[in-house]
């Protein structure tokens, strides 16, 4: 992903300010229905403090090319499975890089990830069958 696309990202989940209402309360933020910070970016997985013995532990298939961080498809961890905002998982969560334990559900890095997929905001009346709007 560009570095200007990551910005531009950046930028529209700032300018949501929906997402900070008292509604935000109502929002779920399990780890394992969303899989968004795992989404972001292919610039978020990087080694930043692991030592050799710890990143030993993570499968060379997951480690980008460059051994600088975990391997992406496009901005998604390769470590990820399943589909975000619906199931998600990390295949090495045990052994998984410092800077995926350090984004926590419902801190800014959580946040900005779940905006830029429309997570966490209210579904629209429309798609709803008139009922009234529930979270996703």
């Amino acid at each position: 992903m560009a570095t200007e696309d990551i910005g531009q990202r950046h930028a529209e989940a700032e300018q949501d300010s929906v997402f900070r209402t008292s509604a935000e309360a109502e929002v779920d933020w399990d780890c394992q229905t969303c899989g968004a910070c795992c989404s972001y970016s292919s610039e978020w997985p990087r080694f930043t403090m692991e030592s050799d013995e710890d990143l030993d532990l993570i499968p060379a298939r997951f480690v980008a090319e460059d051994g600088r961080g975990m391997r992406c498809d496009g901005s998604r961890c390769s470590a990820l499975s399943g589909r975000v905002g619906v199931s998600a998982a990390c295949m090495i969560y045990e052994v998984r890089p410092d800077v995926c334990r350090a984004c926590n559900p419902g801190d800014d890095e959580c946040r900005t990830a779940r905006a830029a997929f429309a997570l966490g905001r209210p579904v629209d009346n429309e798609t709803q069958g008139g009922q009234e709007p529930a979270w996703r």
